[in-house]
């Protein structure tokens, strides 16, 4: 029977698939993992080695993933695998916001009318209810896309642990002398009714009706100045809330700024000097002539009338009055402004709210009494008409704050609020002061964040703490009914704190919690003795800001400072925020030694995804469509510092990426593998031929590449550096170049062996090397490597490769020659391939094998082709390369080419052309490699 050709060559094979069925096997993987533990079983086998602590910013639990959320836990799961395998002790434990304003809101949507029959506690129960709904389908969802992690003990804001170190927190606040309640004009939502914070409130462009008033002079002109005598005196404020007139108690001039008046028409109306012109133009009155100027100090005291009510307004100064707009004079509210507020203080101004927490206007004229806020600015424009007291109105369109849960314009309003003092004194200076030395201490990535976060701390106002709502953890003191007072009891708190502790929040409602003051115990300011439980609820970002400390508290091992904080660049006035706030308060040193911010995730035309807009890439449908794989390996392919880029045709492009690493790198390698046994068949780095130490050096100075891209966060460069190695070293080169060798070379020769022992150790170095990123997919391919001694179960429980790994031994030198040998031979292997696809294209040659080489070269690189001639062939993939040294190249640079037909005949087993084919009677069709190779087959010698 002839022999069978094909069956002597050896051909790639293995049970790896090309095809990877990622949506049906990822949920097999996860199976396995889940039984396995792997994530204990990691933390078992990291134990006792340095600590990484990624700190999880909890996300909102209060619907499913986005593509925003994918970006953030798959950057965590990245960081969290590769400090690991780094060889760190890097636990990761997920945490949930499970308190606030959007939960209590749609829990009040589904009870309706039923909310009003239900205590306290009942509805705190329906919110708890619907929070732990939420909380576990994104618990299953973060694990379907391959997130390791504690997920059977999170760490959740509703849980009495976590609970009752918040109070905790807010204690040390108390006893520390940083925690007020006063009375103070702040953020307020009346669709919510409640007060917010700073970090509660965005910017949105919102319409509002602009209006110019005279307010009447009511001192006598002269005693500014007597040009004035006798003449009738009005100032003109400028203002875009029609609504907060009725609260008008001042008008407030710049001290430092001129001013001047303006006679028209029988009236003089004082305005700014810089704005007199557009006032001119703006209110009509052109032709009006200046009678004299003086600067906004001498305006301090003078009283002027209000425009439709029976009371004197009080000239004010405030430096925060611009001359960019308006008219130089701003009317001051001190109920429903901030700086107003503090003018108010400074001139003993009513700041009483006759708004109420809904925006009804209350106490008023029969024109805007019982209005909302915004609804009351037109009634209140045709007022000032029929007064006579408007001069100008428009609309306009200008950045206005909303707020950030429901969306809607809000307002401020004085009402009292507890707040956190920034400038209370602290062991080295203020909460200001402190927190701002502590940013400094922070590596801030990207660098713009450190000024971010230190600009807002440094003109911050107090932090308004309270909140008038149910869901959430309560303000626990006791205050004196009599003055009002807080009960100042160490021994009470500790007492509260353990309440909460072992029955949760929810225990503030019940008599347990009343019955915690003692017998006896007195108000310290009145001598009261009846207390009555304050009701408002904390900011949840306090809670969310506790969070390092509550996870401290469960866990004592953790060291006082985390490693690493990573959440979106709006986290500089959340949770960074108020975690450093927190953490400094109490602890007196930040959180966090480094902070990483994640940019927006934006559609292809640049806009920010919503499902509302239609533009959002659902990751849990990418994950069943494609794959988990293809969301992680996205997140990979971006650099997650800038606003980041989502949409199903990148997702049908990485994954197209994802087939080619699969196939060329792993599918070749796994299938050429087969039969090498590491222990047994495995070669020396000094007995390989020098293509394959060049593509171990090569290999060497990727994997080193993405160890550092690793600790730099940067894994787009990753991403982007093992897809060029894949396609330009190993697929478009190496493994072009071997298939000579592995196929037709006799199974157990040197060369082979050779060649295998690369492939392997290329293997072995890349499947370690993105396991943090393509974690299924390596978990598959490990499972299909050579078998080898002491292999860890999961590839998640193996260490990233050293050099000494990828090169079999510790003591391989550096070699530079062989670097630049490398890089010559392949800029000459560059033009060889360029002359054959010429002589292919002129029908000059069909396959490269049919071709023979001539290379004319001068030195150095005649030298260098030389000391490789013997591999020149297998490396240009020809059957034939003869050499001429010429002084200098007559081709590109110092190399000449030239393309002729190969002689002999081709082979039939290597397909290589050779003058000796057929010379051996017993192989008459195969050139003398084969021949020999047959023979060893056939046990011949």
């Amino acid at each position: 029977m002839p022999l069978d050709l094909k069956s002597t060559v050896n051909l790639p094979k293995t049970d790896f698939p090309m095809k990877a069925n990622l949506p049906q096997n990822e949920p097999k993987i996860l199976a396995r993992w889940e039984e396995t533990g792997i994530y204990e079983r990691i933390q078992g086998a990291r134990r006792g080695l340095p600590s990484y602590i990624l700190h999880d910013g909890p996300p909102y639990a209060n619907g499913a993933l986005h593509l925003g959320h994918a970006l953030n836990k798959c950057l965590k799961d990245f960081i969290v695998k590769s400090k690991s395998m780094a060889g760190h002790d890097a636990p990761y434990i997920p945490g949930w916001d499970c308190h606030g304003l959007p939960i209590e809101i749609k829990v009040d949507q589904q009870l309706g009318k039923k909310k009003l029959q239900l205590n306290p506690t009942e509805v705190r129960l329906e919110c708890r209810k619907y929070a732990q709904k939420f909380l576990d389908l994104q618990r299953e969802q973060f694990k379907r896309i391959g997130v390791f992690g504690r997920w059977d003990r999170p760490y959740s804001t509703m849980t009495p642990g976590y609970e009752s170190v918040v109070l905790r927190t807010f204690y040390d606040f108390l006893e520390k002398g940083f925690v007020y309640k006063g009375l103070r004009s702040v953020y307020w939502c009346i669709y919510d009714k409640t007060a917010l914070a700073e970090a509660e409130v965005e910017y949105e462009n919102h319409t509002s009706p602009t209006v110019w008033v005279k307010y009447a002079m009511a001192d006598d002109p002269a005693a500014l100045d007597s040009s004035l005598r006798g003449k009738k005196v009005f100032t003109i404020i400028w203002t875009t809330t029609p609504w907060t007139l009725p609260a008008s108690m001042a008008v407030a001039f710049h001290p430092d700024e001129n001013y001047v008046a303006l006679e028209f028409g029988g009236e003089v109306y004082i305005v700014a000097a810089k704005l007199a012109n557009v006032v001119i133009e703006k209110c009509h009155l052109a032709g009006a002539r200046e009678i004299v100027g003086f600067p906004g100090r001498k305006l301090e005291r003078i009283n002027f009338r209000h425009p439709f009510l029976d009371r004197n307004v009080l000239g004010v100064l405030a430096e925060y009055v611009t001359m960019d707009t308006g008219t130089g004079v701003v009317h001051t509210a001190p109920s429903h402004g901030a700086d107003d507020f503090l003018t108010g203080l400074k001139y003993n101004l009513d700041a009483t709210s006759r708004v109420d927490e809904a925006g009804i206007l209350h106490e008023g004229l029969p024109e805007y009494e019982g209005k909302k806020v915004f609804d009351a600015n037109d009634p209140i424009v045709e007022l000032l008409k029929a007064r006579g007291v408007l001069l100008h109105t428009e609309k306009i369109e200008h950045s206005y704050p909303h707020c950030w849960r429901c969306h809607n314009p809000i307002i401020f309003r004085a009402t009292e609020q507890w707040f956190i003092s920034m400038e209370t004194p602290m062991p080295g200076g203020t909460l200001r002061t402190r927190a701002l030395e502590e940013i400094s201490k922070v590596k801030w990535d990207p660098a713009w964040g450190e000024g971010r976060i230190s600009n807002m701390i440094a003109t911050r106002p107090d932090w308004c703490i309270s909140r008038q709502r149910i869901w959430g953890v309560p303000i626990a003191v006791f205050l004196c009914e009599n003055c009002g007072k807080p009960l100042l009891d160490p021994a009470v708190n500790s007492q509260v704190e353990k309440l909460f502790a072992r029955a949760g929040a929810d225990a503030w409602y019940t008599p347990e919690a009343d019955a915690l003051v003692p017998q006896g115990a007195e108000c310290a300011h009145c001598q009261g003795t009846t207390f009555k439980k304050e009701m408002d609820i904390l900011d949840v970002w306090f809670e969310s800001g506790s969070s390092y400390l509550a996870l401290r508290a469960a866990e004592p091992e953790y060291p006082p400072t985390s490693n690493l904080y990573l959440e979106g660049g709006d986290q500089h006035r959340g949770w960074f925020h108020s975690s450093l706030l927190c953490m400094v308060g109490t602890q007196n040193h930040a959180p966090y030694k480094h902070v990483a911010t994640v940019g927006w995730t934006l559609d292809e035309n640049g806009q920010a995804m919503s499902k509302s807009r239609g533009n959002d890439v659902d990751p849990v449908d990418i994950a069943g469509r494609l794959g988990a794989e293809i969301v992680r390996l996205w997140v990979a392919s971006v650099d997650f510092r800038d606003d980041v880029v989502g949409s199903e045709r990148l997702m049908q492009n990485i994954a197209e990426n994802y087939r080619t690493v699969r196939n060329n790198l792993f599918k070749y390698s796994l299938g050429n593998l087969y039969d090498f046994d590491p222990a047994r068949n495995a070669v020396s780095f000094e007995q390989l031929e020098a293509l394959d130490q060049y593509l171990l050096r090569q290999a060497a100075a990727m994997a080193a590449d993405v160890a550092r891209c690793y600790e730099e966060f940067a894994f787009h460069k990753i991403y982007q550096r093992v897809l060029n190695f894949c396609a330009v070293e190993l697929s478009a080169f190496y493994f072009d170049v071997l298939k000579d060798r592995l196929y037709t070379s006799a199974p157990n020769s040197a060369g082979r062996r050779a060649a295998q022992t690369v492939i392997w150790r290329i293997l072995e170095a890349m499947v370690r090397l993105l396991a943090p990123l393509m974690s299924f997919t390596c978990e598959e391919v490990w499972g299909y490597l050579p078998k080898v001694a002491n292999r860890p179960q999961s590839v998640h429980m193996a260490l990233l490769p050293k050099a000494e790994d990828i090169f079999g031994s510790p003591q391989v030198p550096e070699d530079s020659k062989q670097l630049e040998d490398w890089t010559t031979l392949r800029g000459v292997r560059e033009q060889v391939l360029k002359e054959l696809e010429a002589a292919r294209n002129a029908k000059q040659i069909g396959k490269a094998l049919e071709a023979q080489v001539k290379i004319a070269a001068a030195d150095p690189v005649y030298s260098v082709l030389a000391r490789h001639q013997g591999q020149l062939r297998y490396l240009f993939i020809v059957s034939a390369v003869t050499l001429e040294q010429k002084a200098s190249g007559n081709g590109i640079g110092a190399v000449a080419v030239v393309v002729s037909q190969a002689d002999g005949k081709k082979c039939e087993r290597c397909w290589n052309y050779s003058v000796h084919v057929g010379e051996d009677q017993k192989y008459p069709t195969v050139c003398e490699r084969c021949s020999a190779v047959l023979r060893e087959l056939e046990g011949e010698q």
